[in-house]
């Protein structure tokens, strides 16, 4: 498929039952990094592991589970991230769509309703050449775009949607620490305070942890032992590869291991950016304050710009469009914020989890224009 048609084509319906439900709410809460992982999980349910598995691989046929794997913090693997809004004029936005979804650090690509019609993730490896800044030089030549903003988190009040899937119509509390301020996801890299927006932070990587990463981040094979492979993949044994494994989730390297949905699949077919403007000395107040809806599964501080006033970006899900929209209202509501935005997917160009240490982005930016 052109990478400038829609991505997302719609997924069969499933039909799913009590055990599915409480199988996938498990999978997304995470699985131990031990040599039989799904063992806990299918006592719990009071299945067999040949079972579960069944169980899953059907999940994932029918496109309920888009991927089991490691779910990696990307600033601690040593990428800067940053949302990147561009204004795109319509008539070339499809080749400007193909040029930008070459970029491998480019995992999500959605056009929106607003004069900044395309919103895209980007990523770039440690020891890049171009950085951050650099790559989004070269990709407003490369496209012809209006303009092309890196949007990076200042401050992460929320992150990490899990769906609920035993109460169809919430979303699970997922990683409210409000506290927290450096997460990442699949949208987004958050920081802590005092580092560089969109910067990556300092880490620590041999040749035998970046071999772990790249073993992780595939599908996890659906067996009992699943290990076996991966480690021989890593040219390590299972022992070696979970010992590894295990400190780098100590050390926030590894978020966990865990399932993760398509959410249209899963019944949340419609998603909105509520984008807020808060007064300075308002932004932690409201922006904690929108993080505690259910429905908001990420809020980010970020940077404003003369003809962009909104410092607050929610994602909402939901069933409907009216639904994300009563979600919002009551949001304003209970904020008192007037001016803001509501932003909803046109188009999705785009949808892919960033794969690390592969060469690929250091081969495009060594790519003459």
């Amino acid at each position: 498929m052109n990478p400038a048609e829609r991505q997302s084509e719609p997924l069969a319906e499933a039909s799913l039952d009590e055990l599915d439900r409480r199988l996938l709410n498990g999978l997304q809460a995470g699985l131990p990094l031990i040599p039989e992982p799904f063992a806990e999980l299918a006592a719990s349910l009071g299945v067999t592991v040949d079972h579960l598995l069944a169980r899953v691989a059907h999940l994932k046929q029918t496109g309920i589970i888009r991927q089991l794997c490691a779910i990696f913090d990307t600033a601690a693997m040593g990428y800067s991230s940053s949302l990147v809004a561009g204004r795109v004029d319509p008539a070339n936005l499809p080749a400007a769509v193909e040029r930008i979804n070459r970029h491998p650090g480019v995992t999500h690509n959605y056009r929106r309703n607003h004069d900044y019609n395309l919103w895209f993730t980007l990523a770039v490896p440690p020891g890049s050449k171009l950085g951050l800044a650099g790559t989004v030089d070269r990709l407003t030549r490369e496209t012809g775009a209006t303009a092309l903003r890196l949007m990076p988190a200042l401050r992460v009040f929320k992150i990490g949607v899990q769906f609920d899937m035993t109460e169809p119509h919430d979303l699970l509390p997922g990683e409210e620490d409000l506290s927290a301020v450096g997460a990442t996801s699949s949208d987004a890299i958050g920081t802590r305070p005092g580092e560089v927006p969109g910067a990556a932070r300092p880490v620590s990587l041999d040749d035998s942890d970046i071999a772990v990463v790249r073993a992780l981040q595939d599908d996890l094979p659906l067996a009992a032992a699943p290990f076996q492979d991966v480690a021989r993949s890593a040219n390590m044994s299972v022992e070696q590869l979970l010992a590894a494994a295990q400190r780098m989730q100590r050390a926030g390297q590894i978020r966990r291991l865990a399932a993760i949905l398509h959410h249209r699949a899963a019944g949340f077919s419609a998603n909105a950016m509520g984008v807020w403007s808060a007064a300075d000395d308002r932004v932690e107040q409201v922006g904690r304050l929108l993080a505690s809806f259910r429905a908001v599964s990420h809020c980010y501080q970020r940077p404003t710009w003369p003809d962009w006033p909104f410092n607050l970006f929610t994602m909402v899900h939901g069933h409907t469009r009216p639904e994300c929209d009563a979600h919002l209202a009551a949001m304003r509501a209970a904020s008192g914020i007037e001016q803001m935005a509501v932003l909803y997917s046109l188009e999705e160009y785009k949808k892919m989890r960033l794969r690390f240490f592969t060469g690929e982005i250091e081969a495009w930016e060594a790519e003459e224009e």
